[in-house]
C-alpha cells in the first residue's frame, strides 16, 4: 500500500462533521444558497396554486395527473437505492458495498420524503391528506399505495440507523467539541454503545432482520405503483400484467443511476478517494447494466403485444407515442435512457468513472421522461368519441418539480453533515466476516482496506486507531484516539 493510500483513522470521513465550513468555503455556500432560492421559488410556486387554486396547473381534463405524479413515481422509484445496494448485498455478504451503504441508505431517507410531497401538493387541499387514512378503501391501490410507502419509509429510517449507532459512539467520543444540540444527540442516540460482544451480536441481528423486511417491501411499493395504473381502463397502461416488475426493475434502474451520481459527487467534494474506489462505480455499473437491459426488454414486452393486437385505444396511444405527438419524449427515452447508458456501461474502453456518471444522468432523465409518458399520454386519450387531450406544463409545475431535486439534494448535503458518509464501523470489519463473528486480529482501518482489496494487510500503526475484539468475537475500537472504549 503506497503512503497516499495510507489510511487516516477515519479522520477524513468525520472532517465534514466538525465544521459546516470545508476547505472550499465559498462553493459549498453557493452550493447550499443556490438550492435553497430554487426552493423558496418552488415554495412561492405551490403558494400560488394553494391560494388561486389548481387552475394555474395544466392539469385539465381529461389529464388530471400532471408532473406532480411523475415527480412522485420517480423519488419514489429513485429510493430503490438504499434498498438494492444496502439491503440485498448485504443479505449476499457482499464486502464491497461497505464504503457507499450510508450513502445509498442516504438516498433513500431523502428521497421518500421529497415523494410524499409532491403528492400533497397534486392534491391540492393537503389539509384533507388525512382522509386517506381515516376513510380509506381498502379496494383502492391508492390506499395500497399509502399504507405501504408509510410502512416503507418507516422501515428505511430503522434500516438507517440502526448501522448508524455504532458511529454515534465514535462521534460521541472524537468529537467532544460540537455544538451542545449535535453533543446531546450523539450522547442520546448511541445508546451508550461500548462494543461489547452482547451489543455487537443484537445490533447486527437487528440489521440483517431489517434487510430481510425491508427488501420485499420496497418491492411491494413499487409493485402497487404499477398496480395503480395497471387496475384502470387507461389505454396503453391499463391491463397490464407486467407493470408491477416494471416498475420494481425501473426503480432499481433510475435508483442506481442516482445512486452513481450521488457517490460521485459526495467522493469529489469530500475527497473520499481512498474509501470510495473505481471498483465500485464499476460493480455498480454492471448492476446498472442488467437493469437496464432488462428494462428494455420490459418496454419491448410491454409494447408489443397491444400494437400487435391492434385495439383501437391502445393502437392510438402507441402510434402517438412513436410517430406522434409524444415521439420526441418517447424516443428520447429509448435512446437517451436506456441505449446510450447501455452502450456507455457495456464497452469497456469508457466503463471509466467519468462516463459512467454520465450514462447515471443519462438514466434518470430518460426515466423520468418515461414515467411522464406513462401518466400523461394514457390519460390524454378518452375512453369515449371525444378530443384526445392536450397537456404542456405550466411554470408553475416546471418550478415546483424543479424545486423537489433542490429539496432532495440538500436534504443529502443536511445528511452529511449530520453523520459519516462512510459507515467506519462496518467498514473496520474484515472482508470475509462481514455479517459474522470477526476472527482475533488487531487491524488499523488502512489494513483492512488492503484486505477487502485482495492485498497483503499492513502491519498496524502505532499511532492508529486499533480494532480489538472483545471475548474473540465481537468487534470494539480501543481508546488510543479516543474512540470507543
Amino acid at each position: 500500500m503506497t503512503e497516499s493510500n495510507q489510511d487516516d483513522g477515519g479522520a477524513s470521513v468525520l472532517a465534514p462533521l466538525r465544521s459546516i465550513t470545508t476547505d472550499h468555503p465559498i462553493r459549498f455556500g453557493l452550493i447550499v444558497c443556490s438550492l435553497l432560492a430554487i426552493l423558496g421559488w418552488g415554495v412561492y410556486a405551490y403558494y400560488l396554486e394553494y391560494v388561486y387554486g389548481m387552475g394555474l396547473t395544466a392539469d385539465r381534463l381529461p389529464v388530471v395527473w400532471g408532473t406532480n405524479v411523475v415527480d412522485f413515481v420517480y423519488f419514489i422509484a429513485i429510493s430503490m437505492a438504499g434498498t438494492i445496494i444496502s439491503g440485498v448485498l448485504r443479505l449476499s455478504h457482499a464486502a464491497w458495498r461497505k464504503p457507499i451503504t450510508r450513502i445509498a441508505e442516504m438516498i433513500t431517507v431523502a428521497a421518500l420524503p421529497i415523494g410524499a410531497i409532491t403528492v400533497m401538493v397534486d392534491i391540492a387541499r393537503p389539509d384533507r391528506m388525512i382522509n386517506l387514512f381515516l376513510y380509506a378503501r381498502l379496494q383502492s391501490p391508492i390506499s395500497w399505495d399509502t399504507i405501504a410507502i408509510g410502512t416503507y419509509f418507516i422501515a428505511s429510517l430503522i434500516y438507517f440507523f440502526l448501522p448508524l449507532i455504532p458511529d454515534l459512539a465514535i462521534m460521541r467520543d472524537r468529537m467532544p467539541n460540537v455544538g451542545r444540540v449535535r453533543r446531546f444527540l450523539y450522547n442520546r442516540l448511541s445508546f451508550h454503545w461500548r462494543a461489547s460482544a452482547g451489543q455487537v451480536s443484537r445490533l447486527e441481528w437487528g440489521i440483517t432482520a431489517m434487510a430481510v423486511i425491508i427488501v420485499p417491501l420496497a418491492v411491494s411499493v413499487h409493485s402497487v405503483l404499477g398496480w395503480i395504473y395497471a387496475v384502470t381502463l387507461r389505454p396503453g397502461v391499463g391491463g397490464s400484467t407486467v407493470f408491477s416488475i416494471y416498475f420494481v426493475v425501473g426503480a432499481v434502474y433510475s435508483g442506481l443511476g442516482a445512486m452513481l451520481i450521488v457517490v460521485y459527487c459526495f467522493r469529489r467534494f469530500y475527497h473520499l478517494e481512498k474509501y470510495i474506489e473505481v471498483k465500485h462505480f464499476v460493480y455498480l455499473a454492471l448492476i446498472f447494466f442488467a437493469a437496464d437491459l432488462t428494462m428494455i426488454y420490459l418496454t419491448v414486452s410491454d409494447f408489443m403485444v397491444p400494437a400487435w393486437a391492434g385495439e383501437l385505444l391502445s393502437a392510438g396511444y402507441i402510434t402517438s407515442l412513436v410517430v406522434g405527438e409524444y415521439a420526441p419524449q418517447f424516443w428520447f427515452t429509448i435512446f437517451i435512457g436506456f441505449i446510450i447508458p447501455g452502450i456507455i456501461v457495456a464497452v469497456p474502453a469508457t466503463r471509466k468513472v467519468g462516463y459512467i456518471v454520465i450514462a447515471g444522468l443519462l438514466a434518470n432523465a430518460g426515466m423520468w421522461v418515461e414515467r411522464y409518458l406513462i401518466v400523461i399520454p394514457s390519460m390524454a386519450f378518452p375512453e369515449l368519441p371525444y378530443p384526445a387531450g392536450i397537456f404542456f406544463p405550466s411554470w408553475e409545475d416546471i418550478s415546483i418539480t424543479v424545486a423537489g431535486f433542490a429539496g432532495f439534494a440538500l436534504l443529502l448535503i443536511l445528511l452529511s453533515r449530520l453523520v459519516p458518509l462512510i459507515s467506519l464501523w462496518e467498514y473496520n470489519e474484515p472482508e470475509g466476516h462481514s455479517e459474522g463473528p470477526a476472527e482475533p486480529a488487531s487491524l488499523t482501518l488502512g489494513s483492512l482496506r488492503a484486505a477487502s482489496s485482495e492485498e497483503a494487510p499492513s502491519p498496524p500503526e502505532a499511532a492508529g486507531t486499533a480494532l480489538s475484539l472483545r471475548n474473540g468475537n465481537a468487534p470494539a475500537f480501543t481508546a488510543k484516539e479516543g474512540l470507543v472504549a
